[in-house]
């Protein structure tokens, strides 16, 4: 099995590059086209992993085309909803669409008391990103709605969580804008929420990355995958609760784990340990599993040429028709 740990192109019309936590990001212009649309992302889902704000040192063979392949599938479900930067998926591993100008903001929505929210109540707070959490609530009970809890979006290191009142206040987005993404955020979630349903899953919660184009919101990035959601398997969870268990997750906090189990939360001073071979398959093997469970689809693994050789020639070939 080989890995993406990193591409290196140099595309026609290619004005800009940036490499991400996970995302090779290639810019390029549509030559002779001036529209707000003219420029294009191309954005090559590598095989990095991240946890706690930093990059893992392995790769995670077939992951990229787990997610890019996952985010595809909900972006197409949700254009009703709200519209998108997506134009194609030439290939397994690779998107292309429209560039959008970022909102510096992440709606993250919660609908359980999981992962950060859980650690934050656990602390004995009950207040996260200026939203009041009730007391009495256990790991992994449901909120009584969901909650919007937005973060910074930071082009290195952490994101940090802020209130809508304090993003309204630093005009870091427009309140109608923001208001806007609200709406969205609220919707997105249930309609993830249904699709999760229909295959036997939680959405426990999420995040979302908006952008503008021509003064419209556009939904960015990736959607409702394993590195921007939590899922639960619906199967059992009522009992789970009841004794008190962990809950059958479908997401990268199994990773997450498994760093704070070997000493590594990314704070400064701590070292990354080292996955193991057998981990490295587990974790394909996880993603793999999300795939399938989430789309009800069967994940076809693409080892009929060199990876790079692959994706290179299908980009080439997608850009030559837009």
């Amino acid at each position: 099995m080989t890995a993406i740990s990193e591409t290196n192109f140099k595309l026609p019309g290619q004005t800009a590059f940036y490499r991400g936590k996970v995302r090779d990001v290639y810019t390029v212009r549509i030559p002779g086209d001036r529209s707000p649309g003219a420029e294009l992302l191309v954005m090559v889902a590598s095989d990095r992993i991240s946890a706690f704000d930093h990059i893992l040192p392995r790769p995670i063979p077939y992951k990229g085309a787990v997610l890019n392949q996952l985010a595809a599938h909900f972006l197409e479900a949700t254009r009703d909803i709200c519209p998108n930067w997506l134009i194609a998926t030439p290939d397994p591993n690779v998107a292309i669409g429209h560039r959008c100008e970022p909102v510096r903001v992440e709606m993250v929505i919660r609908g359980y008391v999981a992962g950060h929210a859980a650690r934050t109540y656990a602390s004995g707070l009950r207040e996260l990103c200026g939203v009041r959490m009730p007391d009495g609530l256990r790991e992994n009970d449901p909120f009584p709605e969901p909650i919007i809890t937005p973060t910074t979006k930071a082009d290195e290191g952490h994101d940090e969580d802020i209130s809508r009142e304090e993003i309204l206040s630093r005009g870091l987005v427009s309140r109608e804008d923001y208001e806007q993404m609200e709406t969205f955020t609220r919707a997105l979630f249930r309609r993830g929420t249904e699709m999760a349903a229909a295959q036997g899953l939680i959405l426990v919660d999420t995040k979302y990355e908006f952008g503008k184009i021509d003064g419209r919101i556009i939904l960015m990035d990736e959607i409702h995958t394993p590195d921007s959601s939590r899922y639960f398997y619906a199967d059992g969870y009522a009992e789970r609760q009841a004794r008190g268990e962990k809950q059958r997750q479908l997401s990268k906090e199994f990773v997450r784990e498994w760093l704070m189990a070997n000493g590594f939360q990314g704070k400064d001073g701590q070292q990354m340990p080292v996955m193991p071979d057998a981990f490295v398959a587990e974790i394909t093997d996880r993603y793999v599993e999300l795939y399938e469970k989430v789309t009800g689809k069967k994940f076809v693994k693409d080892d009929s040429e060199d990876v790079q050789r692959r994706i290179e020639r299908h980009i080439l070939e997608a850009l030559e028709q837009v």
